[in-house]
Protein backbone atom coordinates (compact mmCIF):
# COMPACT_ATOMS: atom_id res chain seq x y z
CA UNK A 1 0.00 0.00 0.00
CA UNK A 2 1.14 3.20 -1.14
CA UNK A 3 1.87 5.46 2.34
CA UNK A 4 1.20 9.36 2.22
CA UNK A 5 2.64 11.99 3.41
CA UNK A 6 3.73 11.95 7.63
CA UNK A 7 4.96 14.11 9.79
CA UNK A 8 5.72 12.56 13.72
CA UNK A 9 5.34 14.56 16.85
CA UNK A 10 7.40 13.17 19.64
CA UNK A 11 6.00 13.79 23.15
CA UNK A 12 9.29 13.73 24.91
CA UNK A 13 8.48 16.55 28.13
CA UNK A 14 7.76 13.71 31.05
CA UNK A 15 9.48 14.53 34.45
CA UNK A 16 9.77 11.31 35.43
CA UNK A 17 9.11 11.96 38.67
CA UNK A 18 8.85 7.80 39.99
CA UNK A 19 12.30 7.55 38.79
CA UNK A 20 14.02 10.10 40.91
CA UNK A 21 16.32 10.60 41.48
CA UNK A 22 17.72 9.18 37.69
CA UNK A 23 15.81 12.56 37.00
CA UNK A 24 17.51 15.06 38.82
CA UNK A 25 19.11 16.53 36.14
CA UNK A 26 17.57 15.18 33.05
CA UNK A 27 13.68 14.32 31.71
CA UNK A 28 12.41 10.88 31.75
CA UNK A 29 13.07 10.27 27.89
CA UNK A 30 16.39 11.19 28.36
CA UNK A 31 17.13 8.55 31.26
CA UNK A 32 19.67 6.06 30.37
CA UNK A 33 18.53 2.63 29.51
CA UNK A 34 20.72 -0.87 28.63
CA UNK A 35 24.20 -0.70 27.96
CA UNK A 36 24.36 2.16 25.21
CA UNK A 37 20.78 3.93 25.15
CA UNK A 38 18.78 6.18 26.36
CA UNK A 39 14.93 5.54 26.91
CA UNK A 40 13.68 8.28 23.58
CA UNK A 41 16.50 5.81 21.68
CA UNK A 42 13.54 3.17 21.67
CA UNK A 43 10.82 5.24 20.10
CA UNK A 44 13.38 7.35 17.57
CA UNK A 45 14.51 3.90 16.23
CA UNK A 46 11.34 3.20 15.64
CA UNK A 47 10.85 5.74 13.71
CA UNK A 48 13.51 5.53 11.49
CA UNK A 49 13.50 1.91 10.88
CA UNK A 50 9.74 2.01 9.70
CA UNK A 51 11.27 4.85 6.89
CA UNK A 52 9.54 8.00 8.43
CA UNK A 53 11.87 10.84 8.69
CA UNK A 54 10.35 14.09 9.23
CA UNK A 55 10.27 14.17 13.09
CA UNK A 56 9.80 16.81 15.72
CA UNK A 57 10.64 16.21 19.41
CA UNK A 58 8.51 17.99 21.85
CA UNK A 59 10.83 18.50 25.28
CA UNK A 60 10.14 20.49 27.99
CA UNK A 61 11.50 19.67 31.33
CA UNK A 62 15.41 19.52 32.34
CA UNK A 63 15.60 19.14 28.46
CA UNK A 64 19.22 20.33 27.92
CA UNK A 65 20.61 16.45 28.29
CA UNK A 66 17.93 15.37 25.95
CA UNK A 67 18.72 18.29 23.11
CA UNK A 68 22.42 17.43 23.54
CA UNK A 69 22.25 13.72 22.97
CA UNK A 70 20.04 14.20 19.80
CA UNK A 71 22.07 16.69 18.23
CA UNK A 72 25.04 14.66 18.89
CA UNK A 73 23.53 11.01 17.54
CA UNK A 74 20.14 11.66 15.84
CA UNK A 75 21.71 14.05 12.84
CA UNK A 76 20.21 12.79 9.70
CA UNK A 77 21.90 14.76 6.56
CA UNK A 78 20.99 18.10 5.49
CA UNK A 79 20.81 17.34 1.63
CA UNK A 80 17.06 15.81 1.60
CA UNK A 81 15.57 18.78 3.18
CA UNK A 82 12.33 16.29 4.98
CA UNK A 83 14.85 14.37 6.48
CA UNK A 84 15.33 15.45 10.57
CA UNK A 85 15.11 15.20 14.11
CA UNK A 86 14.46 18.71 15.39
CA UNK A 87 13.93 19.33 18.84
CA UNK A 88 11.39 21.80 19.71
CA UNK A 89 11.58 23.43 23.24
CA UNK A 90 8.21 25.22 24.55
CA UNK A 91 7.49 28.37 21.96
CA UNK A 92 4.98 29.93 24.52
CA UNK A 93 3.33 31.17 21.56
CA UNK A 94 -0.05 30.96 23.24
CA UNK A 95 1.08 32.64 26.61
CA UNK A 96 3.00 32.52 29.27
CA UNK A 97 2.37 28.80 30.72
CA UNK A 98 4.56 25.40 29.47
CA UNK A 99 2.43 22.96 27.88
CA UNK A 100 -0.93 21.92 29.85
CA UNK A 101 -1.24 18.15 28.60
CA UNK A 102 -0.75 16.09 25.59
CA UNK A 103 -2.93 17.99 22.81
CA UNK A 104 -1.99 21.04 24.20
CA UNK A 105 1.59 20.62 23.49
CA UNK A 106 0.85 19.54 20.18
CA UNK A 107 -2.07 22.29 19.86
CA UNK A 108 1.18 24.94 20.35
CA UNK A 109 3.39 23.59 17.64
CA UNK A 110 -0.02 23.81 14.84
CA UNK A 111 2.17 26.08 13.34
CA UNK A 112 5.24 22.83 12.45
CA UNK A 113 2.16 21.10 11.24
CA UNK A 114 0.29 23.43 8.76
CA UNK A 115 4.40 24.31 7.39
CA UNK A 116 4.74 20.73 6.43
CA UNK A 117 1.02 19.89 4.42
CA UNK A 118 0.92 16.61 5.79
CA UNK A 119 -1.85 13.77 5.31
CA UNK A 120 -1.02 12.04 8.29
CA UNK A 121 0.21 13.23 11.61
CA UNK A 122 1.69 10.31 13.92
CA UNK A 123 1.86 11.21 17.67
CA UNK A 124 3.71 9.12 20.35
CA UNK A 125 4.87 9.26 23.58
CA UNK A 126 8.88 8.70 24.38
CA UNK A 127 8.60 6.93 27.49
CA UNK A 128 8.50 3.00 27.03
CA UNK A 129 10.61 0.18 25.88
CA UNK A 130 9.61 -1.69 23.18
CA UNK A 131 9.89 -2.64 18.96
CA UNK A 132 6.98 -0.98 16.55
CA UNK A 133 6.63 -1.36 12.50
CA UNK A 134 4.80 1.76 12.36
CA UNK A 135 3.92 1.41 8.91
CA UNK A 136 1.81 -1.54 9.42
CA UNK A 137 -0.20 0.72 12.04
CA UNK A 138 -0.25 3.34 9.14
CA UNK A 139 -1.74 0.06 6.78
CA UNK A 140 -4.45 -0.67 9.31
CA UNK A 141 -5.18 3.30 10.23
CA UNK A 142 -5.37 3.50 6.00
CA UNK A 143 -7.10 0.60 4.94
CA UNK A 144 -10.19 1.54 7.64
CA UNK A 145 -10.31 5.50 6.22
CA UNK A 146 -9.87 6.31 9.83
CA UNK A 147 -9.58 9.68 11.66
CA UNK A 148 -7.77 8.32 14.38
CA UNK A 149 -6.11 5.21 14.89
CA UNK A 150 -5.08 4.45 18.63
CA UNK A 151 -2.24 1.74 19.28
CA UNK A 152 -3.85 -0.99 21.61
CA UNK A 153 -1.89 -2.98 23.45
CA UNK A 154 -3.92 -6.70 24.82
CA UNK A 155 -3.09 -7.45 28.43
CA UNK A 156 -4.76 -10.02 31.37
CA UNK A 157 -8.06 -8.54 32.29
CA UNK A 158 -7.21 -8.81 35.59
CA UNK A 159 -3.78 -6.35 35.06
CA UNK A 160 -6.06 -3.87 33.18
CA UNK A 161 -7.30 -2.36 35.90
CA UNK A 162 -3.76 -0.29 36.13
CA UNK A 163 -4.59 1.20 32.55
CA UNK A 164 -6.75 3.30 30.08
CA UNK A 165 -9.06 0.42 28.46
CA UNK A 166 -10.42 1.12 25.48
CA UNK A 167 -13.46 -0.89 24.89
CA UNK A 168 -14.25 -2.23 20.48
CA UNK A 169 -16.69 -4.07 18.34
CA UNK A 170 -15.29 -7.04 16.40
CA UNK A 171 -14.12 -4.69 13.45
CA UNK A 172 -11.58 -2.61 16.52
CA UNK A 173 -14.03 0.42 15.89
CA UNK A 174 -13.71 1.84 19.37
CA UNK A 175 -16.72 2.50 20.90
CA UNK A 176 -15.78 3.89 24.41
CA UNK A 177 -12.97 4.54 27.00
CA UNK A 178 -12.51 3.22 30.65
CA UNK A 179 -9.90 4.84 32.87
CA UNK A 180 -8.63 1.96 35.38
CA UNK A 181 -11.75 0.37 35.83
CA UNK A 182 -12.76 -2.01 38.03
CA UNK A 183 -14.16 -4.12 35.82
CA UNK A 184 -12.23 -3.79 32.56
CA UNK A 185 -14.61 -4.63 29.09
CA UNK A 186 -12.97 -7.43 27.15
CA UNK A 187 -11.77 -7.88 24.04
CA UNK A 188 -14.90 -8.48 22.04
CA UNK A 189 -12.63 -12.20 20.79
CA UNK A 190 -10.73 -13.09 23.52
CA UNK A 191 -12.86 -12.58 26.80
CA UNK A 192 -9.67 -13.03 29.01
CA UNK A 193 -7.81 -10.05 27.62
CA UNK A 194 -8.49 -6.39 27.30
CA UNK A 195 -7.25 -3.57 25.26
CA UNK A 196 -5.20 -1.15 26.57
CA UNK A 197 -4.21 2.54 25.35
CA UNK A 198 -0.27 2.33 24.39
CA UNK A 199 -0.62 6.44 24.09
CA UNK A 200 0.50 6.60 20.53
CA UNK A 201 -2.02 7.61 18.05
CA UNK A 202 -2.78 8.01 13.77
CA UNK A 203 -4.42 11.49 12.98
CA UNK A 204 -5.89 12.36 9.85
CA UNK A 205 -4.12 15.88 9.28
CA UNK A 206 -7.59 17.46 8.93
CA UNK A 207 -9.01 16.27 11.67
CA UNK A 208 -6.65 16.70 14.07
CA UNK A 209 -6.09 20.25 13.11
CA UNK A 210 -9.89 20.81 14.00
CA UNK A 211 -10.57 19.06 17.22
CA UNK A 212 -7.00 20.59 18.23
CA UNK A 213 -8.50 24.22 18.09
CA UNK A 214 -11.91 23.14 19.60
CA UNK A 215 -10.27 21.55 22.26
CA UNK A 216 -8.42 24.49 22.74
CA UNK A 217 -11.40 26.61 22.78
CA UNK A 218 -12.89 24.64 25.60
CA UNK A 219 -9.65 24.23 27.90
CA UNK A 220 -9.54 20.90 27.19
CA UNK A 221 -5.59 19.54 26.81
CA UNK A 222 -5.40 15.75 26.51
CA UNK A 223 -5.88 13.43 23.84
CA UNK A 224 -6.93 10.00 26.00
CA UNK A 225 -9.44 12.29 28.45
CA UNK A 226 -10.35 14.87 26.15
CA UNK A 227 -9.68 15.01 22.11
CA UNK A 228 -10.38 11.03 21.14
CA UNK A 229 -13.51 10.31 23.31
CA UNK A 230 -15.14 13.48 21.00
CA UNK A 231 -14.31 11.41 17.88
CA UNK A 232 -16.07 8.50 19.02
CA UNK A 233 -19.31 8.82 17.79
CA UNK A 234 -18.19 9.65 14.62
CA UNK A 235 -17.25 5.95 14.15
CA UNK A 236 -13.74 6.49 12.27
CA UNK A 237 -11.73 6.01 15.26
CA UNK A 238 -10.03 2.68 15.45
CA UNK A 239 -7.94 0.50 18.10
CA UNK A 240 -4.70 -1.41 16.15
CA UNK A 241 -4.14 -4.26 17.87
CA UNK A 242 -0.24 -3.85 18.54
CA UNK A 243 0.34 -7.83 19.47
CA UNK A 244 -0.02 -8.34 15.23
CA UNK A 245 2.65 -5.56 14.76
CA UNK A 246 5.56 -8.10 13.44
CA UNK A 247 9.20 -7.29 13.64
CA UNK A 248 11.79 -8.72 11.28
CA UNK A 249 14.80 -10.56 13.11
CA UNK A 250 12.82 -11.03 16.23
CA UNK A 251 13.67 -14.22 17.95
CA UNK A 252 10.68 -17.31 18.91
CA UNK A 253 12.18 -16.87 22.27
CA UNK A 254 11.27 -13.23 22.51
CA UNK A 255 7.68 -12.14 24.44
CA UNK A 256 5.47 -11.25 21.94
CA UNK A 257 4.10 -7.58 21.63
CA UNK A 258 7.11 -6.34 24.21
CA UNK A 259 6.01 -3.16 26.07
CA UNK A 260 7.42 -1.44 29.25
CA UNK A 261 6.41 1.70 30.81
CA UNK A 262 9.98 1.92 32.88
CA UNK A 263 8.40 5.20 34.94
CA UNK A 264 9.35 3.76 37.70
CA UNK A 265 12.40 2.48 39.82
CA UNK A 266 11.50 -0.98 39.84
CA UNK A 267 9.68 -0.98 36.18
CA UNK A 268 13.17 0.47 34.91
CA UNK A 269 15.39 -2.23 36.92
CA UNK A 270 12.81 -5.03 35.57
CA UNK A 271 13.37 -3.87 32.45
CA UNK A 272 16.88 -3.94 32.12
CA UNK A 273 16.78 -7.64 34.08
CA UNK A 274 14.87 -8.27 30.65
CA UNK A 275 18.00 -7.74 28.27
CA UNK A 276 19.84 -10.49 30.34
CA UNK A 277 20.06 -14.16 29.97
CA UNK A 278 20.57 -15.93 26.58
CA UNK A 279 16.69 -15.97 25.83
CA UNK A 280 15.60 -12.09 26.69
CA UNK A 281 12.05 -11.42 26.66
CA UNK A 282 13.81 -8.10 24.90
CA UNK A 283 16.75 -9.01 22.66
CA UNK A 284 18.79 -5.84 21.49
CA UNK A 285 20.96 -8.15 19.41
CA UNK A 286 18.85 -7.50 16.09
CA UNK A 287 20.66 -6.52 12.73
CA UNK A 288 17.05 -6.08 11.14
CA UNK A 289 15.21 -3.83 13.62
CA UNK A 290 18.30 -2.22 15.28
CA UNK A 291 18.18 0.05 18.03
CA UNK A 292 20.14 2.95 16.95
CA UNK A 293 22.82 3.74 20.16
CA UNK A 294 24.35 6.83 21.76
CA UNK A 295 27.64 7.36 20.31
CA UNK A 296 30.88 6.20 21.80
CA UNK A 297 34.40 7.53 21.00
CA UNK A 298 36.97 5.61 23.16
CA UNK A 299 38.78 2.40 23.59
CA UNK A 300 37.22 -1.27 23.56
CA UNK A 301 36.81 -2.36 26.92
CA UNK A 302 39.50 -4.37 28.72
CA UNK A 303 39.20 -7.20 31.00
CA UNK A 304 42.03 -8.32 32.88
CA UNK A 305 41.05 -10.76 34.90
CA UNK A 306 37.42 -12.17 36.80
CA UNK A 307 34.10 -13.85 36.98
CA UNK A 308 31.22 -12.45 34.81
CA UNK A 309 28.51 -14.09 34.00
CA UNK A 310 25.06 -13.16 32.23
CA UNK A 311 25.83 -9.03 32.16
CA UNK A 312 26.49 -6.58 29.37
CA UNK A 313 29.50 -4.79 29.11
CA UNK A 314 29.39 -1.36 27.00
CA UNK A 315 32.94 -0.34 25.23
CA UNK A 316 35.71 1.57 27.06
CA UNK A 317 35.13 -0.33 30.19
CA UNK A 318 38.22 -1.41 32.04
CA UNK A 319 37.56 -4.49 34.81
CA UNK A 320 40.37 -5.65 37.02
CA UNK A 321 40.08 -9.37 38.76
CA UNK A 322 36.16 -8.41 39.91
CA UNK A 323 33.06 -10.71 39.94
CA UNK A 324 29.98 -9.33 37.74
CA UNK A 325 26.52 -10.95 37.80
CA UNK A 326 23.45 -9.94 35.97
CA UNK A 327 24.45 -6.80 35.77
CA UNK A 328 24.43 -3.97 32.98
CA UNK A 329 27.30 -1.96 32.91
CA UNK A 330 27.77 0.90 30.29
CA UNK A 331 30.78 2.81 28.74
CA UNK A 332 33.93 3.96 30.44
CA UNK A 333 33.30 2.06 33.78
CA UNK A 334 36.02 0.99 36.21
CA UNK A 335 35.68 -2.01 38.44
CA UNK A 336 38.78 -2.39 40.36
CA UNK A 337 40.00 -5.63 42.19
CA UNK A 338 37.92 -7.52 44.77
CA UNK A 339 34.40 -5.97 43.19
CA UNK A 340 31.48 -7.72 43.81
CA UNK A 341 28.47 -6.84 41.59
CA UNK A 342 25.46 -8.27 41.48
CA UNK A 343 21.99 -7.22 39.94
CA UNK A 344 23.31 -3.73 39.19
CA UNK A 345 23.00 -0.85 36.63
CA UNK A 346 26.18 0.67 36.51
CA UNK A 347 26.22 4.09 34.33
CA UNK A 348 28.99 6.24 32.11
CA UNK A 349 32.16 6.75 34.07
CA UNK A 350 31.76 4.97 37.53
CA UNK A 351 34.40 3.57 39.54
CA UNK A 352 33.69 1.23 41.61
CA UNK A 353 37.07 0.54 44.10
CA UNK A 354 38.56 -2.83 45.26
CA UNK A 355 36.60 -4.75 47.47
CA UNK A 356 33.41 -3.18 46.53
CA UNK A 357 30.05 -4.69 47.19
CA UNK A 358 26.92 -3.61 45.45
CA UNK A 359 23.77 -5.61 45.18
CA UNK A 360 20.34 -4.70 43.41
CA UNK A 361 22.05 -1.06 43.25
CA UNK A 362 21.80 1.63 40.30
CA UNK A 363 24.73 4.04 40.47
CA UNK A 364 24.10 6.92 38.21
CA UNK A 365 26.89 8.20 36.14
CA UNK A 366 30.30 10.22 37.47
CA UNK A 367 30.12 8.27 41.18
CA UNK A 368 33.22 6.85 42.54
CA UNK A 369 32.24 3.87 44.76
CA UNK A 370 35.43 4.16 47.25
CA UNK A 371 37.25 1.00 48.21
CA UNK A 372 35.20 -1.54 50.72
CA UNK A 373 32.16 -0.04 50.47
CA UNK A 374 28.95 -2.64 50.58
CA UNK A 375 25.70 -1.02 48.95
CA UNK A 376 22.53 -3.44 48.75
CA UNK A 377 22.96 -5.24 51.94
CA UNK A 378 21.43 -2.78 54.75
CA UNK A 379 18.58 -0.48 53.83
CA UNK A 380 19.04 1.00 57.47
CA UNK A 381 22.69 1.73 56.51
CA UNK A 382 21.83 2.21 52.62
CA UNK A 383 19.33 5.09 53.29
CA UNK A 384 21.78 7.51 54.78
CA UNK A 385 24.24 7.57 51.88
CA UNK A 386 21.53 6.86 48.82
CA UNK A 387 18.47 6.44 47.41
CA UNK A 388 15.80 3.80 48.28
CA UNK A 389 13.18 3.42 46.49
CA UNK A 390 10.06 2.32 48.47
CA UNK A 391 8.50 -0.29 46.81
CA UNK A 392 11.52 -2.45 45.54
CA UNK A 393 14.11 -2.01 47.84
CA UNK A 394 16.81 -0.64 45.20
CA UNK A 395 19.53 1.73 46.07
CA UNK A 396 20.27 4.67 43.69
CA UNK A 397 23.56 6.71 43.70
CA UNK A 398 22.30 10.09 42.36
CA UNK A 399 24.84 11.26 39.55
CA UNK A 400 27.81 12.79 40.26
CA UNK A 401 28.90 11.64 43.64
CA UNK A 402 31.54 9.68 45.98
CA UNK A 403 29.92 7.28 48.74
CA UNK A 404 33.23 6.84 51.24
CA UNK A 405 33.53 3.81 53.68
CA UNK A 406 31.73 4.57 56.76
Amino acid sequence: MAHPKVLALILAGGKGERLFPLTVFRSKPSVPFGGRYRIADFVLSNFVNSHIYSIYLLVQYKSQSLIEHVRTNWNFSSIVKDHFVAVVPPQMKMGPEWFQGTSDAVYQNINLIKDHNTDLVIIFGADHIYRMDIRQMIDFHLSNDAYVTVAARPVPVEQAQAFGVIKTDTEKRITGFQEKPKNPAPMPDDPSRAYVSMGNYIFRTDVLVDVLVKAQQKKQHDFGAHIIPKLVDTRKVFAYDFATNIIPGSKPYEEKGYWRDVGTISAYFNAHMDLLSETPPFDTHNTQWAIHPSGYEGPSTRIFDGHIMNSLIAEGSTIKQAKIRNSIIRSGVTIEEGADIDECIIMNRVTVSKGCKLRRVIVDKLNVIRAGEQIGFNQDKDRFRCHIDQSSGIAIIPRGGRIAHP
